[in-house]
């Protein structure tokens, strides 16, 4: 048994989304604030702790038809007859949770209650989790009975003002949102439907399309789900030791937990699985007997050292005839030698034997170490807890909440396992988790008992330690008017289809240079190492937004730049291409030339051949206006701009006029936008050709081609870039190509465009009761790492 995926609808800013899970190990990526907790807040919110549920769990823009239904109410509370309200008005703003699960011929056993019918002979089965009213009558009852209270209570005091004075105050319950605030809890629960094989439908663009319930369908007993998954969950704060977090016990119960030290995690985690005082076996008795002859030892101890004490109570009075007498004895347990801050400690060094090591207590090792330890710990107490292993294991009478029946399929949630992690860590900790949550021996080889890892995080390192097929994308959708910004969510195993040589490039490159792709808010490719170095310092410089950006700067040369083509427009990620226009002869294989107009040259590079503009001829591309160099697509919308040289104008001195010269790489742009600057400019091989090139021409034409041909002999590119960062003078006095400049401004326009629609469309929302709290804040453009 496993499940296949899961579809979630209307809770916070997932309104409708599917989650495929891999059968192991399922990664969630994406940009801040893209639903990635919210995802896991949704699985433990139904699975687990249905009642955390809160009125912001509902997606917000929902909450304007809610309110439309509370005023259908009040308009029609004086009218005699009216109809009885129906839960199918609710049911497109209902948060709910459709589980699929894989069944085998071999488990139906342990799917009775969900079985279509008696004939079914394994596959897919689907329950809904969805949270709704408990009644909906008694809803509509109690809503109105406390809004004519408000209303009731406001007149008796305008009346009894004697003046007719109109209170402007807001009375709860002012709106259903205000009204739910309170009564949440007592009103709405969660129920399960069974849903239809047939009629399950593949997402569209990132966007589930679940299924209705047919009419008059009504709810199972209980959550059929119960007996059949184990959800434990880590979350993503963990303080050791700080404010208090919702977080899962060593019970594999997901509870409100004070953030604990290892040594209590340690202390718990032995009082569950190895107290020996707990249902002993013969191999605790030897223990058991050590911890008896002490408290022996001991309370001879301490009736020694309270005679004198207990003589002075004597002399008081105390105890007379009939007072019982003080006898001072301890009760040693096995838990109380873990019960102090220096239980864990760390062993550095050992000089001649363990007596004289070296050693510090837990908050003296680094909190990578605290954090790698407590998850571990966490997954292995998870894993016992589910396995009962050790004490666990023997169910009491007395205890019959805790049943011997195993689960099936084990579930764990960890949240952003990367915190004070280094890389290595990372990647070290992603590989072996799944390991740690089977490492028992009825988990190795057994098929009936199934775990399913699902984490979430921003490292790129942890994401590039797993294959496409694991990892799934959360995509912002921008906000439409009324609305609030919502996700998509894209599986990337989806992305590349039957072209596996692009896939192997894509993944190979993608895990070597360790971008940020899957996190970034946009990102820019570029041609080579001379753009790599100095873009970033051009944004510094001369773009101050998007330097706040969250922006990934991937070179990729422009014969590999379109393989990424299909992976950017899956992301729906607005890209900036920076690269070369790459000039070549018209006739034969292409040979490079310098770039002539009216020549029938072609364009080698393949991104503008494949990508972008889709343009062979170097005339085509040159003579291409800005807007047509941008790529607009459709739902979700985004852009993608490809930059690359123009027509520059060079005036060698000011008796003359500006001629056009024709560019073909970063590096002969950039000379040409800077003539003055490379006169005097000492650096490397490059720039000293450029230099002594300036002076011996004085013809345009013939400096560019000049200046071309020793960029394209030159080796040392990374060298002339460098060159230009020792520029004891502010790098800002660089002129940087006008194909960049244009380039970049458009990203960062386009950037805060997006913010700011983020805000407009906020602004439209209905504004919210003051009980309630505000909406979650646009995504901030906020300085990136």
């Amino acid at each position: 048994m496993q499940i296949n995926f899961v579809e979630i609808q209307n809770f916070r800013k997932l309104r409708s989304v599917r989650i495929d899970f891999s059968k192991e190990i399922t990664l969630l990526v994406g940009a801040n604030n893209s639903g990635k907790t919210s995802a896991t807040l949704a699985l433990r919110h139904f699975l687990v702790e249905p009642e955390k549920f809160t009125t912001n769990d509902f997606t917000l823009s929902n909450w304007a038809s809610i309110e439309a239904i509370a005023v259908g109410w009040e308009s029609q509370a004086a009218t005699p007859n009216v109809a009885k309200p129906l839960l199918t008005a609710w049911e497109t703003a209902l948060p709910s949770l459709d589980v699929w699960l894989e069944i085998g011929t071999g488990e139906i056993h342990y799917v009775r209650r969900l079985l279509p019918t008696l004939d079914w002979a394994g596959g897919a089965l689907g329950v809904r989790l969805r949270f709704e009213p408990k009644q909906i009558e008694e809803l509509q009852k109690d809503y109105l009975t406390e809004r004519k209270a408000a209303q009731d209570t406001k007149a008796a005091g305008a009346a009894a003002s004697g003046n007719g004075r109109e209170y402007k105050l807001k009375l709860w319950p002012e709106s259903m949102r205000g009204y739910l605030d309170r009564r949440l809890r007592m009103q709405f629960t969660v129920r399960a439907y069974l849903l239809d094989a047939t009629a399950c439908a593949n997402p569209t663009n990132g966007i589930a399309n679940p299924q209705k319930l047919p009419p008059g369908i009504g709810p199972i007993d209980g959550n059929p789900l119960d007996d059949l998954i184990r959800v434990n969950a880590i979350a993503a704060q963990r303080g050791l030791g700080e404010a208090n977090i919702e977080n899962s016990n060593m019970d594999g119960e997901t509870v409100a937990v004070e953030q604990k030290p290892l040594s209590e995690q340690l202390r718990t985690y032995y009082a569950k699985h190895l107290d020996p005082t707990d249902s002993p076996e013969p191999a605790d008795l030897d223990a058991l007997e050590a911890i008896e002859q002490s408290q022996e030892v001991f309370d001879k101890r301490l009736e020694t050292g309270f005679t004198a004490a207990i003589k002075e109570l004597e002399e008081l009075n105390y105890p007379g005839v009939a007072d019982p007498r003080l006898k001072i004895s301890t009760r040693l347990r096995a838990t109380d030698g873990l019960n102090h801050s220096a239980a864990v400690q760390y062993e550095l060094a050992a000089a001649i034997d363990t007596s004289s090591a070296l050693r510090l207590p837990e908050e003296y090792n680094g909190l990578g170490y605290q954090n790698l330890i407590s998850i571990v710990f966490r997954l292995m107490a998870f894993r016992d807890a589910w396995m009962r292993v050790g004490k666990a294991g023997k169910v009491s009478a007395l205890r019959p909440e805790k049943r011997a029946f195993l689960a099936p399929l084990h579930l764990v949630l960890v949240e952003e396992p990367e915190a004070h992690l280094h890389p290595q860590v990372q990647q070290v900790f992603v590989r072996k988790a799944y390991d740690v949550l089977r490492n028992h021996p009825d988990l190795r080889t057994a098929a009936a008992l199934q775990t399913q890892l699902i984490v979430s995080t921003h490292s790129s390192h942890v994401a590039h330690e797993c294959p496409f097929s694991c990892l799934r994308y959360f995509r912002r959708l921008a906000a439409t008017p009324g609305g609030v910004p919502t996700s998509a969510v894209i599986t990337l195993s989806e992305v590349f289809g039957p072209d596996d040589e692009t896939k192997n490039f894509v993944t190979r490159y993608i895990r070597a240079t360790h971008c940020d792709l899957f996190f970034a808010d946009g990102a820019i490719l570029v041609e080579g190492d001379a753009e790599r170095i100095l873009v970033p310092h051009f944004i510094a410089q001369h773009f101050r937004k998007l330097h706040r950006c969250y922006i990934t700067l991937m070179q990729v040369g422009g014969s590999h730049a379109h393989r990424l083509q299909p992976l950017i427009e899956h992301l729906g990620l607005t890209t900036l291409i920076i690269t070369d226009v790459d000039t070549g002869e018209a006739e034969g294989h292409h040979k490079w030339a310098l770039p002539q107009r009216a020549c029938k040259q072609v364009t080698n590079n393949a991104t503008l051949k494949k990508w972008h503009p889709a343009k062979t001829l170097f005339d085509d591309l040159v003579n291409l206006p800005d807007s047509a160099k941008v790529k607009i697509y459709g739902f979700p919308q985004f852009f993608v701009r490809v930059a690359y040289q123009g027509p520059v104008l060079v005036q060698l001195n000011p008796a003359t006029n500006a001629v056009e010269a024709l560019p073909s790489t970063f590096e002969d742009a950039l000379a040409l936008e800077n003539l003055e600057l490379f006169k005097t400019f000492e650096g490397g091989k490059l720039a000293t050709s450029i230099k002594e090139i300036l002076a011996l021409s004085d013809d345009v034409p013939a400096l560019a081609d000049k200046i071309s041909k020793a960029v394209r002999d030159t080796k040392g590119k990374a060298e002339f870039a460098l060159d230009l960062l020792t520029i004891k003078e502010d790098l800002a006095a660089v002129k940087m190509p006008k194909y960049i400049e244009d380039g970049i401004k458009w990203l960062e326009q386009q950037l805060d465009q997006n913010q700011q629609q983020v805000l407009q469309a906020a602004a439209t929302l209905p504004a919210l009761s003051p009980a309630t709290s505000a909406p979650d804040p646009a995504p901030k453009v906020a300085a990136a790492p």
